[in-house]
């Protein structure tokens, strides 16, 4: 797969109104990737977003998927994808391979959380994480009067399902600066509306989508 340069993902600088659908995250993420850009979707589930940037705006993308009814879907829909677990890494291929990679709604989901973000900082020039935020103060809340983590839209399954570490999105600021990796922005879900995203709303935003780099030539 040939590597193209891809600019600056833009981004709102102020609330946008919440669209109907899909999710939020993943309108931003089609808006954030220039056409002709090289993309590895991690978990790209049924291949609904790669479909659409392959189809419209020419990128070259692949995806990547465990469950395997999940990856027929998107291979019906076209999209080339590996069947493979992330949690064992992406060896094979090369160190900023992809102008983007993306990891949407899938952190708290897997068994070695930091070795896939490290393994995304390898690969792809620029990482687009999404995830829901454990630190959202009704969670917080929920936690304390009845000591067990509350089920909401945001947070729609309970322990003993699909969650394997749940997560703050100061958690997920504390790796950036302790590994040094540059967050270019960030978005987040507050009451309904699609902002960008600062410290000051880490107990208010139910999702957060940053977009980080580790690699040398990204423009911070």
């Amino acid at each position: 797969m040939k590597r193209k340069a891809a600019g600056s993902p833009p981004g709102p600088s102020r609330a946008l109104a919440l669209p109907q659908a899909p999710r939020w995250d993943h309108c931003l993420i089609y808006d954030m990737i220039p056409p002709r850009s090289s993309v590895l979707d991690l978990g790209c589930g049924d291949g609904e977003l790669l479909s659409r940037l392959i189809g419209e705006k020419r990128v070259t993308g692949l995806g990547i998927e465990k469950d395997v009814n999940c990856l027929m879907r998107s291979v019906a829909r076209g999209v080339p994808v590996l069947h493979a677990d992330l949690d064992e890494g992406l060896t094979g291929f090369p160190d900023a391979f992809f102008d983007f990679v993306i990891l949407e709604q899938t952190l708290h989901v897997l068994h070695k959380p930091l070795r896939v973000l490290e393994e995304m900082l390898r690969v792809g020039r620029a990482g687009i994480v999404s995830f829901p935020n454990f630190g959202h103060w009704k969670v917080a809340t929920g936690l304390a009067l009845t000591g067990r983590l509350p089920v909401a839209a945001a947070h729609p399954h309970r322990w003993d399902e699909i969650n394997v570490h749940p997560f703050t999105v100061y958690d997920f600021l504390d790796w950036t600066e302790n590994r040094g990796v540059r967050v270019k922005c960030a978005f987040g879900l507050v009451n309904g509306s699609v902002r960008a995203f600062r410290r000051r709303h880490a107990r208010w935003a139910e999702e957060v989508l940053f977009v980080v780099s580790g690699y040398p030539g990204f423009p911070g």
